[in-house]
């Protein structure tokens, strides 16, 4: 993308495009599964303090991260080799900044109606899996936070997992607003608009969403803030 903003329209060699096709998905999937064993994190967190060091060692955290990488590698390996199995006769040009699904698809001159149908079954099988393990975890969080008596404790339990709770909440609405609504009434703008927001501004809002709750980071952006010259004004 940052190619393509500074040298304008670019070329991509067909392997290159299977490639990045296949990277794209395998890192899409990988973070559904990520925020779903992160959102078990905090539920162990919230709802299991006492029992939460012996429950997260670092052997379930390294099962975790390990299954959500394989999963996430596995995944697009059939939709992927379906799709640069279609015959491509149309002019090699995508209207997008990177190889997915969709442009990929309008270049073929033999019928992605197959791969369209089993891609959109496992990529609906893999999200919906890690969303509603998600949504579950969330469930009893909240379930467990309004059972606490003081306003400061709710505040608290709330807090860790807000910066979560907004990471997911972001991924899964843009995620859905690419690949929910039907490829034939988006508009080409608006699919790059979406894509855009899941595959750069969510991963670089991550770190600063999760920082933010560190107290060190949190006096280093007010001793920024305080030297800021319009901030003083303010």
């Amino acid at each position: 993308m940052l190619q393509l903003l500074l040298s304008g329209p670019g070329e991509i060699s067909f392997a290159g495009c299977v490639a990045q096709f296949y990277f794209f998905g395998s890192l899409a999937v990988a973070e559904c599964f990520l925020l779903a064993a992160m959102s078990y994190d905090r539920y162990l967190a919230v709802c299991s303090p006492l029992r939460y060091s012996s429950l997260m060692n670092i052997c379930t955290c390294v099962l975790f991260a390990g299954g959500s990488w394989l999963g996430g590698f596995l995944s697009p390996v059939v939709t992927v080799t379906m799709t640069f199995q279609l015959s491509f006769c149309a002019a090699y040009e995508t209207d997008h900044f990177f190889c997915d699904l969709a442009p990929v698809l309008k270049l073929a001159c033999s019928d992605p109606g197959k791969v369209e149908k089993i891609t959109f079954l496992m990529a609906s099988f893999v999200t919906m899996v890690a969303f509603l393990l998600t949504v579950a975890s969330y469930s009893y969080i909240v379930a467990a936070v309004l059972r606490i008596p003081s306003a400061s404790g709710k505040r608290r339990a709330f807090s860790t997992c807000s910066s979560h709770l907004i990471v997911v909440t972001l991924y899964y609405g843009t995620l859905g607003a690419v690949y929910a609504i039907p490829t034939a009434t988006q508009a080409a703008a608006l699919h790059r608009i979406f894509s855009l927001l899941y595959t750069v501004v969510t991963p670089m809002i991550n770190p600063i969403m999760y920082s933010l709750r560190n107290k060190d980071v949190k006096k280093a952006v007010r001793r920024l803030l305080s030297h800021c010259p319009y901030t003083k004004e303010i």
